[in-house]
């Protein structure tokens, strides 16, 4: 049986602005199972930033319902929505959000220290984890501003996986790189996915879509597509296409 991490039912946001009323979504619905890569597209204002917001328990639906882990968002209160966050959901964003002044590890350790149920070892231990597995365990101790983009967002995806999310929630993680560090970090993604760990990617990069499993396109706040990929591309083996640069 496989596990349900999202499921979305009928679900719709409205926003007034002025006397109109500007419908983001109409009505959508989709599931997302343990160990997908769905990749969720859509042109600006399309509706990819406010089902992004909903997925992130950020913003909540007019109507219809959302579920994370069998957990239905529409009761919740303030805090347990940030416990939802904090301990389901890796964010990734586009623009990193690292600490400017604190070393990789600390970055990476930030959300849980609002966890009382791990010590301050296991915080360091996990942390340190993290950071091997994005390839980045001889850059603990650098701060952000002595860290390539790229190595900045292996930063941002360590800091994601630190809680053992269910889903990891990336928002454009690509947007801020060229193409080399993209595939880069497409690579990375698909090795963490191939250990099991479910993404949930929104971008607006087509060749980016093309290494996932399964992708849902957003128009006008309808689902036009949701198709699985049958041929997903290795970022690994297009990066090894690339052309070297010269050093």
């Amino acid at each position: 049986m496989t596990k349900e991490i999202i499921k979305i039912e009928a679900l719709k946001r409205e926003f007034t602005m002025g006397s109109e009323t500007v419908h983001a979504l109409r009505g959508i619905d989709f599931t997302i199972n343990q160990g997908e890569f769905v990749t969720i597209m859509g042109s600006s204002g399309s509706g990819k930033s406010t089902l992004l917001n909903i997925l992130g328990c950020l913003d909540q639906p007019t109507a219809g319902s959302y579920k994370i882990d069998s957990v239905l968002v529409k009761n919740l209160s303030r805090n347990q929505l940030a416990t939802i966050r904090n301990e389901k959901i890796g964010f990734i964003f586009q623009s990193y959000n690292l600490l400017a002044r604190t070393s990789a590890i600390e970055n990476v350790e930030l959300p849980l220290l609002y966890n009382s149920k791990v010590s301050t070892e296991e915080r360091r231990e996990r942390a340190i984890n993290a950071l091997k597995m994005v390839g980045l365990g001889d850059r603990m101790d650098h701060t952000p501003a002595q860290l390539s983009g790229g190595q900045q967002q292996r930063v941002a995806i360590a800091r994601s996986l630190v809680n053992n999310p269910v889903m990891i929630l990336a928002d454009e993680a690509t947007g801020n790189l060229d193409t080399r560090t993209s595939y880069e970090i497409m690579a990375l993604f698909q090795e963490l996915n191939k250990k099991g760990i479910t993404i949930t990617f929104v971008t607006h990069e087509p060749d980016i879509a093309t290494f996932s499993n399964r992708t849902i396109v957003l128009k006008d706040g309808n689902i036009i597509q949701d198709y699985k990929n049958n041929k997903v591309l290795s970022a690994a083996q297009e990066l090894a296409k690339l052309p070297q640069q010269d050093h």
